[in-house]
């Protein structure tokens, strides 16, 4: 094993990485802001809307994020008769990807929520959406610290399939140093440390987000 030829293609690599992350880290926020408002969808009073919200939910989970991938990478400039980059294709693809495992997360965390704490907000005035924003919605964010953290790991490793679309992350990046050097071994190992710190930091993070919360 040649260790100087990874030692050399470390800021390269690094590069990739980096990329890796601002497109999880986007995803993950965009995701979870869409996740949250299709979970209220999920749960409105209004069959039609929680109809189209589940509807919804179930395309994107039941079709293979390659393929969302290819729809938006392909598909979104021909509707937007406007082309688009592929760091945007992609944060736009892993960010509706996200949004609908996201909602299902939201939305037990929600219902986890004692009833008897949104009748005694109502109670003492507060409306139903003071209720949701100060009550429901703080305490369903903390219960689902650990799913959210699962998908973002998931985001990050599933990042390699951007590489699909030409978008040099970190496994584009090593391929790319493999066809350079014909030594896809060291550059793939390498690669495979660096995703494996990378979702160990992200686990340590939430824990301790977590263990604080506990506390408090």
């Amino acid at each position: 094993m040649d260790f100087n030829l990874i030692w050399q293609n470390i800021p390269y690599l690094l590069q990739g990485a980096a990329m890796t992350l601002k497109i999880t880290g986007l995803a993950l926020v965009f995701g979870v802001l869409l996740g949250t408002l299709v979970a209220l969808a999920r749960l409105s009073p209004l069959r039609w809307l929680a109809g189209l919200a589940l509807a919804y939910i179930e395309l994107i989970r039941g079709t293979p994020m390659l393929v969302q991938i290819f729809l938006i990478f392909f598909g979104l400039p021909q509707l937007l008769q406007h082309p688009i980059n592929e760091f945007a294709a992609g944060v736009i693809a892993f960010s509706i990807n996200s949004s609908a495992y996201v909602a299902e997360i939201v939305r037990s965390g929600i219902q986890s929520i004692a009833r008897g704490q949104t009748e005694a907000s109502l109670s003492l005035g507060f409306t139903p959406t003071d209720t949701l924003r100060y009550i429901v919605l703080p305490q369903a964010f903390r219960r689902v610290v650990p799913p959210l953290v699962n998908e973002a790991i998931s985001l990050l490793k599933n990042s390699s399939l951007l590489s699909a679309i030409a978008i040099v992350e970190l496994t584009r990046a090593a391929q790319l140093v493999s066809s350079r050097t014909f030594r896809p071994f060291e550059m793939f190992l390498a690669i495979s440390v660096m995703y494996l710190i990378m979702t160990l930091t992200l686990s340590f993070i939430a824990n301790r987000i977590e263990n604080r919360w506990r506390v408090a």
